[in-house]
């Protein structure tokens, strides 16, 4: 099947391609960039006039939760809702029931992911055994299986002496450790950040120094190893600010933040929301105004979603008693264009940047691009389009995205990976918006 994409605007930061043109898909590489080309032969043509077209969104921070949790999502539906938020590839963290510590557990997530489409799942295995903190797992077995990093997200490894072998260890692999960065004896029963608007809503808080300790001691433990640390989920200025001091003293250290820690604050919770409540929780607006400068400066050169599915059951309680968590996958890139990029916080190639190569570039995956004869895996989207956020039109099994009924601008209108094409199509004419083609 051949596609030529007619007039798109084609955007590659990291390879320097800024301009309008027209591009042409054989085989399922990239066959020829230019102006306007002109072909012989049966070809399906897309007309792009005013739409974007860029490498496809890899996310580095996704929580698939099978096994053990289908409810609340599956590799299929997380898949599905990669496709729909215009992702090619992402990461998908370890805390599963049971745990991704082992080669076939590892092995699993990938061929299941593979019977449903051509969006790549690429696992992160357990820093530890069952990712209990208290012996490391066999990382040779998990790179040797697949996975690209390791982790154990969703809890700090409290060992010092435990996350410094860790990361000792990932050398000999060329792997980094995704780190956590949470000290839980200051965290522990909070539920919300700390601060003015938790006393006013009478919710205990999670003092940004919890998060902020964590990341001090890994920082100075990677110093110390050798080993590669990226810092998930920076919430805080601070936070940021020890990652940028790293970076002065040349350590092997990357960063990353959500869409939710640079669009919304602590104060958006006066509702008392759940599906506004994760961890690290929302800051303040200084927090929130400093993350946006670190992604546009670089110092944070990773937006990732954090998408932690979670079943209506689970967060329509009390907000004490709710669990943290938020979607992001079929938000992320219309909440970073409507937050960020219209009103000028960060430039269009910036975001895509921090959308493509930056995370390619942690895990040591090559940046595809758009470049001519490698493979395609490119996203086409139109930044003046816009819709209200409609959680039951989620491809995810879940609904707990905190922009509900927020207009948002940046409609994905389609994937192009390898030999496939993946569009929207209309609610009347499919059950789902993103129907992905099976892999043969």
């Amino acid at each position: 099947m051949r596609w030529l994409i007619r007039k798109a605007r084609l955007l590659d930061p990291a390879n320097g391609i800024d301009r309008k043109g027209d591009l042409l898909i054989e085989e399922g590489k990239i066959a020829r960039v230019g102006g306007e080309i002109r072909i012989d032969g049966e070809v399906s043509e897309i007309e792009a006039e005013g739409m974007t077209l860029t490498p496809s969104f890899i996310d580095i921070h996704v929580h698939l939760r099978e096994p053990g949790r289908e409810y609340a999502e599956r590799i299929e539906t997380g898949v599905r809702a990669a496709a729909a938020g215009g992702f090619g590839a992402v990461v998908c963290m370890p805390n599963t029931e049971p745990a991704l510590d082992t080669h076939a557990s590892i092995r699993f997530v990938i061929e299941e992911a593979e019977r449903w489409g051509p969006v790549k799942v690429w696992p992160a295995g357990a820093i530890t055994q069952g990712r209990k903190g208290e012996k490391l797992a066999e990382m040779g077995d998990l790179v040797r299986g697949g996975a690209v990093a390791v982790t154990d997200d969703g809890d700090p490894v409290a060992d010092s002496d435990l996350m410094r072998r860790a990361l000792e260890y990932s050398k000999s692999f060329d792997i980094p450790i995704l780190t956590h960065p949470e000290d839980k004896t200051l965290s522990r029963g909070g539920v919300m950040n700390e601060g003015v608007v938790s006393t006013r809503l009478g919710l205990k808080g999670i003092p940004a120094a919890a998060e902020e300790i964590g990341i001090a001691r890994d920082l100075r433990l990677a110093e110390l190893s050798g080993g590669r640390l990226h810092v998930q989920h920076v919430s805080t200025a601070y936070g940021a600010e020890l990652v940028r001091r790293a970076k002065e003293r040349g350590l092997p250290v990357t960063g990353e933040t959500a869409p939710h820690y640079v669009a919304l604050t602590d104060e958006s919770l006066a509702g008392y929301d759940t599906n506004r409540k994760m961890n690290p929780p929302l800051r303040t607006s200084r927090d929130r105004d400093a993350l946006r400068e670190a992604l546009a400066s670089g110092v944070l050169e990773v937006v990732a979603t954090d998408h932690a599915p979670h079943g209506i059951h689970e967060k329509e309680t009390e907000f004490d008693r709710a669990p943290f968590g938020v979607l992001g996958l079929e938000t992320s890139f219309a909440v970073m264009l409507t937050h960020l990029v219209r009103p000028g916080h960060l430039s269009l190639p910036t975001l895509i940047e921090r959308m493509t190569s930056g995370p390619a570039g942690v895990i040591g995956k090559e940046h595809l691009g758009i470049v001519e004869g490698r493979k395609a895996s490119l996203t086409l989207f139109d930044t003046e389009r816009s819709q209200v956020v409609d959680p039951s039109r989620f491809e995810s099994l879940s609904r707990n995205t905190p922009f509900a009924g927020e207009r948002l601008y940046g409609a994905i209108m389609g994937l192009f990976i390898g030999g496939d094409r993946i569009e929207p199509v209309q609610p009347e004419e499919s059950n789902t918006r993103f129907p992905l083609p099976l892999t043969r």
